[in-house]
């Protein structure tokens, strides 16, 4: 008789301790697991370029711009940001994603950066340039040996007795980096002993992508009528790393440093798109900050 009672005493206790057990149970976090969650932001940029040998063929001319400096061309803080019909035009950057495990996510975006050939400037050039003497630009005619040549110019497109400028040069419609991503979130909240990341969070981003290269050039190139099209130019590669701060489960803030490499090899300069081009490579860094959301789906 006493084997049954211990059993239905041993019994009593497992169950009460299991029932306990499930009772004060701390039901699990949003925020501790990523993967199938569907993530999106907006935000914008400014970029730093390093300087670039620039070169333009065409009919009649073959020359390169060595060591050409460039800057971006901020908006500031403006309301073009979220205005539907203007918010392409500052620098900005969009992104959207999807986490397939809980640290690692694929995503696309577009950075749209500007590249501005500064005007202010005096950097060598050589090779030739041959125009006829009847084309506006035949003033520039001559060959160039690493010549130095000041860019700055006055000129006044509604003044026909100006001359036109040898060359402006930018990417400011713009430098439309259209690229892939694979990164990688950590959750480092307990670095500033936050408990409930429910309602703050704070994540380590890091990625590596790449893609191609969108522009649209906008280049006065002695005196020809520019190019005004998009056209895909070269690639590019990039990586990055990032903090991203999560409020409320679903509404971030995210500030990340970016950098790459872009080749552009195929660069429409003038209206005569089959035949004058150029071509340029440089290194590139971006510092960003965007708002987004994460979701499940």
């Amino acid at each position: 008789m006493k084997h049954p009672f211990l059993l239905v005493v041993l019994t009593f206790c497992v169950f009460t301790k299991y029932a306990f057990s499930q009772e004060t149970k701390t039901p699990e976090k949003y925020t501790a697991h990523n993967k199938g969650k569907f993530y999106i932001f907006w935000g914008g940029n400014r970029e730093s370029y390093t300087k670039s040998d620039i070169h333009f063929t065409g009919q009649n001319y073959d020359f390169t711009v060595y060591d050409a400096i460039a800057d971006d061309k901020p908006k500031g803080w403006h309301v073009d940001y979220i205005n539907p019909g203007r918010i392409t035009i500052p620098q900005t950057n969009f992104r959207m994603g999807y986490f397939i495990s809980d640290h690692y996510n694929i995503s696309i975006g577009l950075d749209h950066m500007k590249y501005v050939m500064r005007q202010n400037q005096i950097a060598n050039v050589s090779g030739y340039v041959n125009l006829p003497s009847t084309d506006p630009g035949s003033i520039y005619n001559g060959v160039y040996n690493n010549t130095p040549f000041d860019f700055s110019t006055n000129y006044n497109p509604d003044d026909n007795a100006t001359p036109p400028p040898f060359l402006t040069f930018e990417h400011t419609d713009g430098l439309n980096y259209i690229n892939s991503e694979i990164s990688r979130v950590d959750d480092i909240s307990n670095l500033f002993k936050l408990r409930n990341t429910d309602k703050f969070q704070v994540n380590l981003t890091e990625g590596f992508g790449g893609g191609i290269l969108y522009p649209k050039t906008n280049s006065r190139l002695m005196g020809k009528e520019r190019h005004d099209d998009f056209h895909v130019a070269g690639y590019g590669i990039s990586a990055k790393v990032g903090l991203n701060f999560t409020f409320f489960k679903h509404f971030f803030i995210q500030t990340e440093l970016k950098g790459g490499y872009i080749n552009m090899n195929s660069i429409q300069t003038t209206y005569q798109e089959d035949i004058d081009k150029a071509s340029q490579h440089f290194w590139f860094l971006q510092r960003i900050i965007s708002i987004g959301g994460i979701f499940k789906l």
